[in-house]
């Protein structure tokens, strides 16, 4: 060792607790046992860690998915109750183990999905320079999958391209999907599997059975592709045509990590409207209005509480993306368009309440509301609860 950095172990610096002779007694020894059992609490999870590590090897073995609901919610409940019995905060130890597991299956699900269900197959990605096509070309890549690209400049080589393929996975516009298909129809070998990712399935789902002969499934991821882990996202599947030739691609949303739920493609529309269209209409509409009045954004957030906080961040982040994605969304049916009329004639309905103040109206109606969405609203207050907080804990 050098004389300078045998020095800096001399260095000047702030005394100690230890050293403060008013620092009660026997508070260091109770810090010392503290940080022995951060330490042993280090340790366990590392000896988690080397458990996990041979379910990956297993569930990679038998190409089993890595989230499994039931056994984590199993999980969450005994260690509430131990908390109960151990004197703790169920909700604080709850949040703690939510956050092991979490970080369990996103180390999972980045071993797990390395692996392809059918490694070597041929993918030809319509789309594959959008956003979308590229970030689904990356995952397929990375489990070994042969990636192939047609976009709008490749159709003269369309037939070259599709050659052999094993999976034509379409990730074009909405109102691009079903005129792609119609055209690829004729170039697809008979046991390739067709799939999509639209968001309106009703037509695509039509298109691809009137197009191709062979498999065919149309699927809607609900994540955009800023999404780092597929972990827990949801994947519609609505089954088209000879299930057992295209299950090896559900199986492999799977094995990424997604959550799978299948559904038909009329009901799949019906509750799209809701989920995305209404909702996105809604937080434009809202967004209209704050800009018309000419809102002071920054100076009602420094008044604002977290939940309107989390309202004006979600409106803010509608507004941070692309318009043409959520045109084509709103707009992308006569079925969604009539049913963003209906919203507008219902707030037209509770005008009369506003001009005369009918209070009691209003209290009768917002009870009448609130039985209608029943134990839903109390799961909401506890879901809102958790997400205010980390806000709070946030900023």
């Amino acid at each position: 060792m050098t004389a300078e950095a045998d020095s800096t172990n001399h260095l000047p610096g702030p005394p100690t607790e230890a050293a403060d002779a008013n620092t009660p007694a026997g508070l260091e020894e109770l810090r010392r046992d503290i940080d022995a059992i951060d330490e042993r609490i280090v340790d366990l999870l590392a000896q988690r860690h080397k458990k996990v590590q041979r379910v990956v090897a297993l569930k990679r073995a038998q190409r089993l998915p890595v989230y499994h609901p039931a056994r984590e919610e199993d999980l969450i409940s005994q260690r509430r109750a131990q908390a109960a019995r151990a004197g703790l905060d169920p909700d604080h130890v709850e949040e703690l183990f939510r956050s092991i597991l979490r970080q369990s299956r996103v180390r999972q699900t980045v071993q797990v999905t390395r692996t392809g269900v059918r490694p070597g197959a041929k993918v030809l990605i319509l789309g594959g320079r959008g956003k979308m096509g590229r970030y689904f070309g990356r995952w397929f890549g990375e489990c070994g999958y042969a990636v192939r690209v047609l976009d709008v400049d490749d159709w003269p080589r369309v037939g070259e391209l599709c050659a052999g393929i094993d999976l034509a996975f379409v990730c074009v516009p909405i109102d691009r999907t079903v005129a792609v298909i119609r055209d690829l129809g004729p170039h697809l070998p008979l046991r390739c599997v067709l799939a999509d990712i639209t968001s309106v399935k009703g037509a695509a789902l039509e298109a691809m059975l009137a197009a191709h002969a062979g498999p065919v499934v149309g699927l809607h991821p609900l994540f955009g592709p800023t999404t780092s882990t597929m972990d827990k996202q949801v994947v519609a599947a609505t089954p088209g045509r000879m299930p057992e030739d295209y299950q090896w691609l559900v199986d492999q949303f799977t094995a990424w990590g997604n959550i799978v739920l299948p559904l038909t493609a009329d009901e799949h529309d019906r509750l799209m409207a809701i989920a995305q269209s209404l909702r996105h209409f809604a937080t434009f509409a809202f967004g209209d209005f704050l800009c018309a009045q000419n809102v002071n954004v920054a100076r009602t957030l420094e008044l604002s509480s977290p939940i309107y906080r989390l309202e004006l961040g979600m409106i803010g982040r509608l507004f941070a993306q692309d318009p043409a994605l959520y045109a084509e969304i709103l707009f992308a049916s006569p079925e969604r368009r009539a049913l963003l009329q209906e919203y507008v004639d219902s707030l037209n309905r509770h005008r009369a309440m506003l001009e005369s103040g009918d209070k009691a109206a209003f209290c009768t109606e917002f009870k009448r509301i609130a039985d209608w969405f029943g134990p839903f609203c109390e799961q909401a207050m506890r879901e809102s609860n958790f997400l205010i907080d980390k806000l709070v804990e946030r900023f």
